[in-house]
């Protein structure tokens, strides 16, 4: 299998061309540096995201976000969760909102705090 990615590391943006079979690479191409060739490898095997987006406190969304970048496949069911979540106030930044997402081991955590 062969994929394009768009390298986000730096400002280049380089277009990397990974094949590979499975968990295993076979070539990298087209990377800048070597933080690309890692980004692209990892990119290519596990894909993770941060997920950013809010939860209703209390009548007013609370902005939050992963604290640690979840897998890509498993942001929409995280969604589900967020999206069932509702949240007393006050809250702090940085307060755990949601422990152990999807059973992912990331926290879902406040980034503003809202009394």
């Amino acid at each position: 299998m062969t994929k394009e990615i768009i390298c986000t590391v730096c400002p280049r943006g380089c277009r990397i061309t990974v094949e590979g079979e499975g968990e295993k690479i076979l070539s990298v191409e087209g990377y800048g540096c070597k933080r690309g060739v890692t980004y692209a490898s990892n990119e290519f095997i596990n894909p993770v995201r941060i997920l950013t987006t809010t939860v209703l406190a209390d009548g007013e969304l609370l902005p939050v976000r992963s604290k640690e970048p979840l897998p890509k496949d498993k942001l929409f069911d995280c969604m589900e969760v967020i999206r069932a979540t509702k949240v007393s106030l006050p809250v702090k930044m940085h307060d755990v909102i949601i422990s152990n997402i999807c059973n992912t081991g990331v926290d879902i955590v406040a980034t503003k705090a809202v009394k």
